[in-house]
């Protein structure tokens, strides 16, 4: 077991790798605490792969690399580092150096004070217009449909604590957001403000594509909302299928047959697709939310199951300790 656990995170980053090592390793040294850095190897498809490779046989003490044989996301490459960390707290990091590795010495100090969840909020950010407002505008939308409460979510230079670690390594998720599911687990979370720099080599990984669709996972996994939203459009479409059906039957006894039956049958295929749509949205969410077979309650159902997992999860752990001595 070591003090603290350091998960990178590489996609693509040969140009920025060697820097990243300058940078880092001096700024853990300077922690005084024995230390692991954990680089998962994100499917890229430069040199990156190999440069981990050379840093590993500098410092194999300190060093571990993930290898996976394809790009599967930054949040399963952080997932795979939780599993594979082993120290009593566990930083993220990217590895573009936006976020100093300096500041790491801040998150732990943060955590000295009782803390058991840091997350952080970039000054002065260094990204473009467009993503400083969408990053706002997500910010709002996410604040007032779930329970989550992050200043900056698009920030992953934070620090968890071994317990949140291992609530969330035994959730087994695939599709989640990771700082929000850290905070559905946490006991005293808290924020401390760190600074942001330019990209120091590269292009940014996250498409746009990639923006909607994590920002989706956030919204739809942590609130039960969208479902509500969609299930409510449904009905009123089905209510207003069934009142047209209703009218054109009246109008039919009383005018008599026009048109074919044409717009009868617009009616009743209207209502068929309104109840089919709000059972599909009600299938696919239940699908998202469980997994009966494999026996777990997953963090994406509502903050109380989460909280309730946890609990449950801190209790063993204590019952365990407390037998095992």
């Amino acid at each position: 077991m070591v003090a603290l656990s350091v998960v990178i995170p590489v996609y693509n980053e040969e140009a920025v790798l060697p820097a990243l090592f300058a940078r880092l390793y001096p700024a853990l040294d300077a922690l005084g605490v024995s230390y692991e850095v954990i680089f998962v190897n994100d499917g890229s498809a430069d040199r990156s792969a190999s440069l981990l490779r050379g840093q590993f046989e500098l410092r194999p003490d300190a060093t571990r690399v993930i290898l996976f044989n394809g790009n599967f996301g930054q949040h399963l490459a952080i997932m795979a580092g939780f599993e594979a960390s082993r120290g009593e707290r566990v930083v993220t990091l990217d590895s573009d150096l936006q976020n100093p590795p300096e500041e790491i010495a801040k998150l732990l100090a943060k955590m000295d004070e009782g803390y058991d969840y840091v997350g952080s909020v970039r000054r002065a950010r260094q990204d473009t217009a467009f993503r400083r407002s969408a990053s706002r505008m997500m910010n709002a939308i996410r604040e007032r449909i779930t329970r989550i409460r992050m200043t900056d979510q698009g920030c992953m230079l934070r620090a968890y604590s071994r317990d949140i670690v291992a609530a969330i390594n035994s959730c087994r998720e695939v599709n989640t957001f990771i700082p929000a599911l850290a905070y559905t687990f946490a006991q005293r979370p808290t924020e401390v403000e760190v600074e942001h720099e330019e990209r120091a080599a590269g292009d940014s990984k996250y498409s746009l594509y990639s923006l909607i669709r994590l920002n989706f996972d956030l919204v739809t996994g942590f609130s039960a909302m969208p479902l509500q939203l969609f299930s409510l459009s449904g009905i009123a479409i089905a209510l207003l299928s069934l009142a047209f059906v209703i009218f054109l039957a009246i109008r039919r006894a009383v005018v008599g047959p026009e048109a074919e039956g044409v717009f009868t049958l617009f009616g009743i295929a209207f209502f068929l697709i309104a109840c089919s749509a709000s059972a599909s949205w009600a299938n696919t969410w239940a699908a998202s939310t469980s997994r009966c077979g494999s026996g777990r309650v997953t963090s994406c159902r509502p903050f109380w199951n989460a909280r309730t997992l946890f609990r449950r999860f801190r209790n063993s752990v204590k019952y365990r300790n407390r037998h095992e001595a």
